[in-house]
Parts: structure tokens; C-alpha cells; sequence
């Protein structure tokens, strides 16, 4: 039984969601009696979560940063879920390293899907919502896009990009479509665990107020949140789900 009764036989795309954040994403909004289409780029960790997940409607790979298989995805989505209520549009990548060692190939990469795919899927999403008049549009953004963080200075620059996407989107589609972006800090996914050793884990942990990275349920909760009718009146908003890191 979920928290949500509004949010059940709702259709929902996630993108992103063979792992991590879009994972515990997909199985939050099972759990509140949604149909849920997962997209993602990993065609072999869709298949796995689709044969664990078989209350999934469907499965469909793309990457978010190409027009054309964004497009045909939707397609696709239409079939299964013959429309779209709600897009959690969640993919992206992250590379560590300095400025001066980032090739302009990887800048573009970093955008084309950080930024660039968010724009596409949105795009998609809203020709479904427009003519129904309803809609939600859920965007992951980060702390990273919120300040500063070396290391990082494609990714960061990307996240800055989606909230201020999010906050246009917002003012152009009010009042029947919503859209917000979430800002996790620090979340315990498999990309973050290829990125950091143990030891870079603790070192993190001890700079954040609560002492641990989030679980990628905790932030899956907030966006069931923002998609309920109990968010009606939340819209070009950006919410920081960071432990007390950036207060």
C-alpha cells in the first residue's frame, strides 16, 4: 500500500533507472501503484532489472543525449503505457577531474546527456501532457549545481543548467504541468561508489551533518512526494536532499 493514492495507475517514465536514484525511483513508484516504464542506456542492467522487477510495464533502451532514440523511446513508451502523466527525468554521468584535464569531447559529453537529455525527454514528455492538460516533470539536478565542487566542473556547470530548465519550464507550462528538480548531495549509488574509494566514502561522511551518504530511497521518497497531488501547488522549485551539507 503506498503513501500516495493519487499516484496509482499513474504512467510513469524513469530515466536512468536500470541503476541507482532511478532504480529505487522505479520500485518507490511500483510501490504506490504506478505503471512505470524504465529507460536507460545499459541495455544489459535494464534486462536484469526488468526479469527482477516484473511488476515493470516495460523496459525501453536509449540514450537521453540522442534526439532520434529519445524520440522513438517515446514511441515506445506510448505503447506500453499509452501516454505519459509523470517524467522523472533522472539520467546523467560524472567524471572526476581537473579543469585543465577535461577534453572538450568530454565537456560535450557531460552536457549532451546531463543537460542536453533532460531537455529532450521533457520535450517528449510535454507533447503527451500538453493536450491532456496534466502533468508532472521531475528533474535530477544536484548540490553540485548549487556550488561549487573541484573536480567536477562539467558536471557541476550541467546540474546548474537543469535547474534553471526546470524553473523555465515551470513558468512556461503553469498552471497544468508541474515541474521541480531535486538536488541530492551525496547518495550511495554504483556511480558513486566507482568514483570514490572506502576511504574517500568516510572522509565525505564525516564533512556532512548527518554523517552518511543518503540511500537512494530516501531521495526516490521526495520525488514520490513532488509527483502527488500532495505537491499541487509546488512548482519551479529546486530541493537540496543533502544530509545539512550545503546549509
Amino acid at each position: 500500500m503506498g503513501m500516495y493514492e493519487d499516484l496509482r495507475g499513474k504512467r510513469v517514465v524513469i530515466t536512468g533507472a536500470a541503476s541507482g536514484i532511478g532504480l529505487a525511483t522505479a520500485e518507490r513508484f511500483l510501490g504506490e501503484g504506478a505503471r512505470v516504464a524504465a529507460l536507460d542506456c545499459d541495455g544489459a542492467a535494464l534486462e536484469r532489472v526488468l526479469a527482477e522487477k516484473p511488476g515493470l510495464a516495460g523496459g525501453v533502451v536509449a540514450d537521453v543525449s540522442s534526439p532520434d532514440q529519445v524520440r522513438r523511446a517515446f514511441e515506445e513508451i506510448d505503447q506500453l503505457l499509452g501516454g505519459v502523466d509523470i517524467l522523472i527525468s533522472n539520467a546523467g554521468i560524472s567524471i572526476r577531474k581537473p579543469f585543465m584535464d577535461i577534453e572538450y569531447e568530454q565537456w560535450s559529453r557531460v552536457l549532451a546527456v546531463n543537460l542536453g537529455g533532460m531537455f529532450l525527454c521533457s520535450k517528449e514528455a510535454l507533447k503527451r501532457m500538453l493536450p491532456q492538460k496534466s502533468g508532472v516533470i521531475l528533474l535530477t539536478a544536484s548540490t553540485n549545481g548549487m556550488q561549487g565542487h573541484p573536480l567536477y566542473a562539467d558536471y557541476n556547470a550541467s546540474k546548474a543548467g537543469v535547474i534553471l530548465l526546470a524553473k523555465t519550464m515551470a513558468l512556461e507550462f503553469a498552471p497544468w504541468i508541474r515541474v521541480n528538480a531535486v538536488c541530492p548531495g551525496y547518495v550511495l549509488t554504483p556511480m558513486q561508489m566507482a568514483e570514490y574509494t572506502p576511504e574517500m566514502i568516510d572522509e565525505v561522511n564525516r564533512g556532512i551533518p548527518m554523517r552518511r551518504h543518503a540511500d537512494p530511497s530516501e531521495v526516490a521518497a521526495l520525488f514520490a512526494f513532488l509527483a502527488s497531488s500532495q505537491a499541487a501547488y509546488i512548482t519551479g522549485q529546486y530541493y537540496a536532499i543533502d544530509g545539512g551539507e550545503t546549509a
